[in-house]
């Protein structure tokens, strides 16, 4: 007696979400396995999920404060650690300077470390930067939450550990969001660098007088005294 020959044939085809698989032999008939997904209601279900993750400024601002420092980009929450004590000295003697310069020619209101700026809405950029200045035409009452919009100049302090493009990113942030200059202050190697919204920039050394004739004007301190404090 001769044994039919039984062949198997096995296929599978990607449907994007589920899929299906179908056992062929030459008897018996055909066995179809179905465990196809719907693929609208796994979107449905992806947009759910996304949205349940955002947090808006109001949430930020709820957050308890102390243990942490924190920022939101495009509503996604960015925790950090709080600042060490060389970059608090820093921010603290760089809202010195900008402030006394600032009161004393009535040219604004300059903003004390981690003031947040709410940059974007829906969904909701919050930055917060080490100093900033907002000259006298734009500044009105202080808010109660998160100022609205961009401060004119925005002050970032880098620590060492800080990737070249991380800072390339906060800056083109800042900028692309309506700052119109941001100081990069270097504690490392005591330098201060000044990027314009136009693409300018001008690096300080220790040795140099930092000079800004364009945001805060005339503001001149040398940069040996922004480090003084260190």
């Amino acid at each position: 007696m001769i044994e039919k020959e039984r062949e198997a044939n096995k296929h599978v085809e990607s449907f994007g979400i589920g899929f299906w698989i179908r056992v062929q032999f030459s008897a018996p008939p055909p066995i179809i396995f179905d465990f196809r997904l719907q693929i609208a209601d796994f979107a449905d279900l992806t947009i759910i999920m996304s949205s349940t993750t955002l947090m808006t400024a109001e949430e930020l601002i709820a957050l308890p404060s102390g243990q942490h420092r924190y920022e939101l980009v495009k509503g996604e929450l960015l925790t950090m650690s709080p600042s060490g004590e060389e970059h608090g000295r820093l921010s603290a003697t760089i809202a010195y300077l900008l402030t006394n310069f600032v009161r004393v020619n009535s040219l604004g209101v300059v903003y004390g470390a981690e003031t947040g700026f709410k940059l974007e809405t829906d969904p909701d950029t919050v930055l917060a930067p080490d100093a900033a200045f907002i000259s006298t035409g734009r500044v009105g009452s202080a808010a109660q939450g998160y100022r609205s919009g961009p401060p004119d100049l925005a002050v970032e302090i880098i620590s060492p550990s800080e990737r070249k493009s991380k800072v390339e990113q906060k800056t083109n942030q800042w900028l692309s969001f309506g700052a119109r200059a941001v100081w990069l202050i270097y504690p490392q190697n005591r330098t201060v660098e000044i990027v314009f919204a136009n693409g300018q920039r001008t690096l300080f050394t220790e040795s140099d007088e930092l000079v800004d004739d364009v945001v805060v004007k005339g503001f001149r301190v040398l940069v040996a005294e922004i480090f003084s404090q260190l």
